[in-house]
């Protein structure tokens, strides 16, 4: 991203894709499947006028370390990617930071919220309700729609020999699906997508996604009494399927003590949709 420095940064073990930008308070994004830190490409530099930006890709994706996944697919939980996060900005001088994510990125900022709130100052999420939620409430609609949580999750390496098949037209066809009317992302950030969407990190994600039906299961449920103790923002496209089946504030309202939030004109990839809308968003939640 023009005007950002690149760090590869060691997590514990773990090297993460680190792109640093700005100055102010420091702000941590984190992206969701099948992206890389690339889909805040024209969100952060205008946040980077106010802010010390940190874009990261997670363990398993972009440029960042792919640890091959155990059988319970443990270093691919929320809480193993959240604590490389919480590494790379203690590493960088930040103790204590605001994050926002989207997708994937917004469910390993949500664990943690919960497991390190002495460094979560405050939590945007984009396009998601909590995964204990998703799952309690699944039904046709949902498993139509979010199919790929159940394909994805499915064992003995049936995805990862059917996506590797055709990689590149997975990634397309997925994120274009519901643009028929023309795309709306930038043919450079598609590009990076694809040449970072190999056969380690297609294993990785698969392992992201078979955790969120598992090992974060049981770390969410025996959470399932804790609420977010930070202000917590809520931001979801009015088309996708999230701001269509799911009454996303009154959602997170069960799960953070202070929420507040609002449909931004997008379908699911927000950032990319409507960097102007996040932006401004962002920048009035956080009080700049």
């Amino acid at each position: 991203m023009k005007g950002f420095r690149y760090e590869r940064i060691d997590a514990d073990g773990t090297t993460i894709n680190t792109a640093i930008g700005g100055s102010g308070p420091p702000l941590l994004l984190l992206h969701g499947y099948p992206q890389t830190h690339m889909i805040w490409h024209r969100v952060a530099p205008a946040l980077a006028a106010d802010f010390t930006v940190v874009a990261t890709d997670l363990r398993g994706y972009g440029d960042s370390a792919k640890p091959a996944p155990g059988p319970a697919d443990v270093e691919y939980s929320k809480r193993a990617m959240a604590r490389d996060q919480v590494h790379v900005m203690r590493t960088l001088g930040f103790p204590e930071f605001a994050v926002a994510g989207h997708d994937r990125g917004g469910r390993v900022a949500h664990r943690m919220a919960l497991d390190h709130p002495q460094a979560v100052t405050a939590l945007a999420v984009l396009d998601i309700v909590p995964t204990r939620y998703v799952f309690q409430h699944a039904d046709k609609d949902f498993g139509m729609g979010y199919y790929h949580w159940f394909f994805l999750a499915a064992p003995n390496g049936i995805p990862e020999r059917l996506i590797g098949n055709d990689s590149e037209f997975w990634i397309r066809a997925r994120m274009t699906a519901r643009h028929a009317g023309g795309t709306p992302f930038a043919p450079e950030a598609m590009d990076e997508y694809v040449r970072c969407f190999d056969a380690d990190s297609i294993a990785a994600s698969c392992s992201d996604y078979r955790a969120a039906a598992g090992i974060d299961l049981v770390h969410d449920n025996t959470d399932a009494h804790r609420k977010l103790t930070c202000p917590t923002l809520a931001l979801w496209g009015r088309d996708s399927f999230v701001g269509q089946n799911y009454d996303v504030l009154a959602t997170w309202r069960d799960y953070a003590s202070t929420v507040t939030g609002k449909p931004l004109p997008s379908n699911h990839y927000v950032p990319e949709e409507a960097p102007t809308e996040t932006t401004v968003a962002l920048r009035e939640f956080l009080g700049r």
